[in-house]
């Protein structure tokens, strides 16, 4: 059927007698088919050349068009604290040192070992923080900062940017007298504050504050070009940015802050203190000096707190910027905060006892995604008005929760039953439920108020204690994101089912109108 191999010469081609018919006609099937012809891969010439994939040199183009933003980020090189950054952390140890040395060893070693015993200990620490600081780095990739540290353990730490909510320039007392600052980063849902950067410069502090809240899609108002600081520091050309300072609400007075903490229970026992001192003193010639600065020294820690709070909140100013809060305060520790008012989660009123002759009150904020569990409550941007009036209180507040009055809220009184339970401060509760909050109130020497948004309410629960089960009270709770919410305390048993049910409605619909 098939004809002879295609180099049989013409001596072998058939007589016309011995002539196929058509159906034996060599016909195109005696050729190669397709299958059988050399494939790409064989043919010599432009077939063999590579694929895209295998040709060597960069890689690409894409069959797809390019996404910005996406793909390898540039790497750039990882960056080093500031180098007096040890000797920082140096003599910082070198305090807590002395203070956890205590008076009583001076009286038992002496003054020369004592001394001895605290610069060695203090230079050891000094060494470690040299070698921690010529192992500690960072730098930006792609929309993560990544912070290096340690030196038998390493320890990388990225850090999502998408999630920053504040980058907060702060400068310690010796930072102030070095022209040093630190970063505080914090991160929605972290429990303290992230990867600290102690210690740069001012200017580059500021510089990368700039570029992690631009990178995060939260560029400061007044800042349109990334060189430029939102900071007391320097632009991109080396002159001094001015800080961008919104609508002022309002400034404390230094005068009144001081006042302020003269009218607290432990300036009141200062004068006690002093007398006892004194007396016992006088009375006992078997006092010593050592005796003598160990009671000064427990007299100086009860009034540790007054004097934190004059120190921590000394030229508090409050602005306005946009969708933010500005809070700007400090004497030793000068800080610079950004509080996004959408995280609000609520607002705290506080009437010390001492303070309403005065018609004082403080401010305070729950703000989500900061730091609850920080040892340091300094670090959590929480202050809003640390002394005010009422007037002041209330322009403030509205601003934080418009349409919001202090002193025009609902709040009705438990019923009788809850003297029980609270006999002398049953008065003193109260909730209620406004147009946008709920509100709740408790306290009899330090009357405190509790303002939640309907917005803000994350859960309702009605709490049963074994003696509210025999008066028929109940505990109503609305939780928040990461705070204490508020609790309507001893309430009647069908009154707080109701009220839960009204706050689970009213957050609903708040969350679905926001």
């Amino acid at each position: 059927m098939t004809s002879g191999p295609p180099d049989a010469g013409p001596a072998e081609q058939t007589g016309p007698a011995e002539q196929p018919g058509p159906a034996e006609q060599p016909g195109p099937v005696a050729q190669p088919g397709p299958a059988e012809q050399p494939g790409p891969a064989e043919q010599p010439g432009p077939a063999e050349q590579l694929a895209p994939a295998e040709q060597p040199g960069p890689v690409g183009p894409y069959p797809w068009p390019a996404v910005p933003g996406f793909g390898p980020a540039p790497v750039e090189p990882r960056q080093r604290l500031h180098p007096l950054s040890p000797a920082l952390h140096g003599a910082k140890s070198l305090v807590v040192v002395i203070a956890g040395l205590s008076w009583s060893t001076l009286s038992r070693v002496g003054f020369g070992t004592f001394a001895v015993l605290a610069t060695v200990l203090a230079l050891g620490a000094t060494v470690l923080a040299v070698v921690s600081w010529y192992n500690t780095g960072y730098h930006v990739v792609g929309r993560e900062l990544r912070v290096y540290e340690g030196l038998v353990w390493r320890r990388t730490r990225a850090i999502p940017l998408e999630r920053l909510q504040a980058v907060e320039v702060v400068r310690p007392l010796l930072a102030q007298l070095t022209g040093l600052a630190e970063l505080r980063l914090e991160v929605v849902g972290g429990g303290k504050t992230e990867a600290p950067l102690a210690f740069l410069s001012v200017a580059d502090a500021t510089a990368l504050r700039t570029r992690l809240l631009d990178l995060a899609g939260r560029a400061p108002t007044g800042a349109p070009e990334p060189a430029t600081t939102t900071g007391t520091g320097t632009t991109g050309t080396g002159t001094t940015a001015a800080v961008p300072s919104g609508r002022p609400l309002h400034s404390v007075g230094n005068r009144d802050l001081l006042v302020s903490q003269l009218l607290t229970p432990q300036a009141f026992m200062l004068p006690v203190g002093v007398a006892f001192v004194v007396v016992q003193f006088l009375s006992e010639d078997s006092w010593s000096f050592i005796a003598v600065a160990s009671t000064v020294t427990a007299m100086a820690g009860v009034l540790l707190q007054p004097i934190r709070r004059v120190l921590d909140d000394w030229n508090f100013r409050l602005d306005r910027d946009s969708d933010r809060l500005r809070i700007r305060n400090g004497l030793l520790e000068t800080r610079a905060q950004t509080v996004p008012i959408n995280r609000v989660q609520a607002v705290g009123v506080t009437w010390p006892l001492l303070w309403r002759t005065k018609g004082w009150l403080r401010l305070r904020l729950e703000v989500a995604g900061y730091s609850a569990a920080e040892p340091d409550d300094r670090n959590r941007p929480d202050r809003l008005l640390p002394v005010g009036d009422l007037a002041t209180g209330e322009m403030i507040t509205a601003e934080v929760l418009p349409g919001v009055a202090v002193s025009a809220l609902p709040l009705t009184a438990p019923p009788p039953q809850a003297r029980w339970l609270r006999p002398l401060s049953s008065r003193a509760l109260g909730a209620g439920l406004a147009d946008r909050v709920f509100a709740v109130r408790s306290g009899l020497l330090t009357r405190q108020l509790a303002i939640v948004p309907y917005a803000r309410i994350q859960s309702v629960r009605v709490v049963q204690g074994p003696v509210q089960r025999r008066l028929g009270l109940a505990t109503v709770h609305a939780d928040t994101a990461g705070g204490a919410g508020a609790a309507a305390l001893h309430r009647d048993v069908a009154e707080a089912w109701a009220l839960a049910a009204e706050l689970t409605a009213r957050s609903r619909a708040a969350r679905l109108g926001s």
